[in-house]
């Protein structure tokens, strides 16, 4: 992808070019972690909703992993499936070029990852050395 053109904001390209960089996330994803992803869902949607912005009280999202976390007791036995919800609007609105949306998809799939595998936002950011992420909360 070409660093210097603008993204098109029509679904159809979008959502190739964002199904596509979600794949290349996952590939880089080393093994060890990639193995253990399970069944998680990862889709893409428009927007969050309120409910979804309220349940982690976040005024914006890229990104929202909702299920039982794989260090949960009894995980693999959850009845609900684990689902990684990746938001189009807020990722295409916040990135001006193909490489920073590129950047914030890897970012958020790893971050919502992340969370699969019990690692809360805090954690997340001690982690990154007190730097807030973008990943799933904005």
């Amino acid at each position: 992808m070409d660093s210097d053109h603008r993204l098109d904001t029509a679904h159809g390209p979008v959502d190739d070019m964002l199904e596509a960089l979600v794949v290349e996330a996952l590939e880089q994803l080393p093994s060890v972690f990639r193995d253990r992803l399970g069944s998680v869902a990862i889709v893409i949607e428009d927007e969050p909703t309120q409910t979804q912005l309220s349940s982690v009280g976040a005024r914006g999202l890229y990104g929202l992993y909702q299920g039982v976390p794989r260090t949960s007791y009894a995980a693999d036995h959850a009845t609900i499936p684990s689902k990684i919800t990746l938001f189009r609007g807020p990722l295409m609105r916040t990135s001006r070029t193909p490489t920073a949306l590129a950047e914030r998809v890897t970012e958020t799939v790893y971050h919502e990852i992340a969370h699969h595998f019990g690692i809360s936002d805090a954690r997340l950011v001690e982690l990154q050395g007190g730097q807030r992420g973008r990943g799933g909360t904005r």
